[in-house]
């Protein structure tokens, strides 16, 4: 088998790479007095052997906790990072720092496992009603995490104090100070191993399917709950002691399959070898750069980079799909047979929606109406941050109705295709490469990010034939990746990474007049050459095929849509930040109203973006008074039960 020969391998590297970095540091003999040790005996003692130690317990938990995770779920890309259970730790953990101290007096563990738990409950929950298909577990697990980390940013955002250590956290850091994380963690460990070896036998039953393991006995239900806690317990410790550590848990159990692991309790065992190892290395290649001279960044960070193209890679191996009509209404939508009276009657309330917003406020008496000299003095700040608003969520709304309409998937959108995290990247790529970037490279950055990111996506699942779930799946994959890459530079500490930890949360607070015009001249020049290209748009739902047959070059028609969702994502973006779901909600909300014809279905769906993200916009402003809380956390706080309804109401 190739794993007893990679193994050693690897298990060397990770031990040249520790030595590399300890070179310096001289070893301290038994036993240890810390009285009579120098100082660089001490960070030998108990800094860098305790980190090198817990990187292989961590590591192995987390691939012994993805092991059971996929043998359960009978789903080769499910682990802690996939289905949001990371995640889930991580905000529990962030919300009781900020907002009680005091439910960390007990330590972090109660409040990670509490996190932790919910987020599975949920994501199986999903699950459950639709069968616990894999591509539906995995979509509903990645966006439940994709979530919770963007609320939890957009909370530590708020919290200056909070602000340094929370984003190294949230990166995943492995810096220890004593041996007393890798004793708590030693301990799950190996109740954690026992337990697995306890399941191995009932998981070798489950692997038949639930009817083959019923018929001989298994209590089906039981046995999951008993597996999947395990895991979310492996995996709930580790964010505890270490913050948040990805796809360790994905990447060790897809290893072994590789190297010839085929049986279940061959998976258990090998995974959390590799796990150790995967880790263990790439923390040595953390303290390898740090002795060259490199910023010190979160392991954590190098893991999630892994992450992304380790999932996409994985997708065509991935083995069923969501059930006929699990992505679709539950009845036709309506279709109304004169839309003219209804898109009228909504402009005009958007209109007035915008000059209530802006007659009224909160003063720290209580409401009240501006008079119309406290009206003049506001509408220089106010006028530009609510045009903005509006033109944002116009432009997402119409980027998420072409792109449900381009992939005939009612689930995507910028956020979840993975547009949104490529607009992002294209903003950090600015700030890190210009000295003083001004706005329009850093709106150029980030419309060429997104519409390359699109790009890239399409290209990749065009070349496979993949279904329209499978997309969406590469999209998140893509939202992970660029997720990671964020972490990463905005925990080397740079001065630059706060602008970018600023930007990530939304905000139109700081949106000159000059620039809300823009804005909503973009959103009206992308609304205006979507309905130009609405042949397309009514075609393309209809299948390759059916396209084709009918006059429809696929390349070119597919590469303008593609750039169109791009800029106005882009664009949309620079205000809102890389999540809102405003692009997966609006264009939802319209087909249920009855505008089904592509014209009327983009033109709703831009009215109905732009008044989701003044009430956003509205929420922000005032739920924190007298201070503004960011813009992306009320849009994700409207999207996200949004998203988990459509997830849930199909059985």
């Amino acid at each position: 088998m190739r794993t007893r020969t990679l193994a050693p391998c690897a298990a060397l590297i990770a031990l040249a790479l520790w030595l590399m970095a300890a070179r310096t540091l001289p070893l301290p003999a038994l036993p240890w007095d810390p009285q009579a040790m120098s100082l660089d005996q001490i960070r030998m003692a108990y800094g860098l052997m305790p980190r090198g130690v817990i990187a292989l317990l961590a590591g192995a938990m987390l691939g012994l906790s993805g092991a059971i995770l996929q043998v359960v779920l009978r789903n080769p890309v499910a682990d802690p990072t996939t289905l949001g259970i990371s995640a889930g730790a991580q905000l529990a953990l962030v919300l009781a720092t900020i907002l009680s101290p005091t439910l960390l007096e007990g330590g972090r563990w109660p409040v990670a496992m509490a996190g932790a738990g919910a987020a599975a409950a949920l994501v199986l929950a999903i699950g459950a009603r639709r069968g616990f298909q894999p591509v539906t577990m995995v979509i509903a697990g990645m966006l439940v995490g994709l979530t919770a980390s963007a609320v939890a940013g957009a909370v530590t955002l708020a919290q200056g104090q909070y602000l340094l250590s929370l984003v190294i956290w949230n990166g995943g850091s492995l810096v220890q100070q004593d041996w007393s994380g890798v004793a708590a963690l030693a301990g799950v460990l190996a109740l954690g191993g026992l337990a697995a070896a306890v399941l191995a036998r009932p998981l070798r039953l489950l692997s038949l399917g639930a009817e083959g393991a019923q018929g001989l006995g298994l209590n089906v239900a039981a046995m999951r709950l008993a597996a999947v806690a395990v895991a979310v317990v492996l995996a709930a410790a580790v964010s505890a002691e270490l913050g948040l550590i990805g796809f360790v848990g994905l990447a060790a159990p897809a290893l072994a399959r590789s190297l010839g692991v085929r049986t279940i309790p061959g998976l258990l065992a090998w995974s959390p070898v590799l796990g150790a190892l995967i880790l263990s290395i790439c923390d040595g290649l953390v303290l390898a750069l740090a002795g060259l001279g490199a910023e010190m960044f979160p392991t954590g960070a190098l893991t999630g980079l892994v992450g992304g193209p380790l999932l996409i890679w994985l997708l065509p191996r991935l083995r069923g799909t969501s059930p006929p009509g699990a992505e679709s209404g539950d009845r036709p939508a309506p279709r109304l047979s004169r839309p003219g009276p209804l898109l009228a009657a909504m402009a005009v309330a958007l209109v007035l929606a915008g000059l209530v917003l802006l007659w009224i406020g909160r003063v720290p008496g209580g409401w009240a109406v501006l008079d119309r000299a406290n009206l003049a003095a506001f509408l220089p700040m106010r006028l530009p941050r609510l045009l903005a608003a509006a033109a944002s969520g116009a432009a997402l709304a119409l980027a998420g109705a072409i792109l449900q309409r381009l992939t005939a998937n009612p689930l995507a959108s910028p956020e979840v295709l993975g547009v949104s995290g490529g607009a992002s990247l294209g903003y950090a790529a600015v700030v890190f490469g210009l000295a003083a970037p001004g706005a329009l490279a850093l709106a150029l950055g980030t419309m060429a990010g997104g519409a390359l990111a699109l790009a890239v996506l399409v290209a990749f699942t065009a070349r496979r034939d993949m279904p329209a779930e499978r997309v969406l799946l590469a999209g998140i994959a893509v939202s992970a990746l660029a997720s990671a890459v964020l972490s990463a530079m905005m925990a080397v500490g740079d001065a630059r990474a706060w602008a970018i930890l600023s930007w990530l949360s939304g905000s139109a607070a700081s949106v000159p007049m000059a620039g809300a015009v823009a804005l909503a001249g973009l959103a009206v020049a992308v609304w205006l050459a979507a309905l130009a290209l609405r042949r397309w748009l009514a075609l393309l739902p209809l299948g390759a095929g059916v396209a084709r047959g009918l006059g429809l070059g696929l390349p070119p028609a597919r590469l303008a849509l593609i750039v169109l969702a791009g800029l106005a994502t882009g664009a949309a973006t620079m205000v809102t930040g890389p999540l809102s779901f405003v692009g997966l909600m609006a264009p939802h909300l319209s087909r249920r109203i009855g505008l089904a014809r592509p014209a009327d279905h983009l033109t709703g769906s831009a009215l109905i973006g732009a008044g989701l993200m003044l009430a956003a916009d509205f929420g922000a402003r005032m739920a924190g008074f007298p201070y503004e809380l960011p813009l992306g956390l009320f849009a994700s706080l409207i999207g996200a039960p949004w998203l988990i309804w459509l997830m849930t109401r199909h059985r």
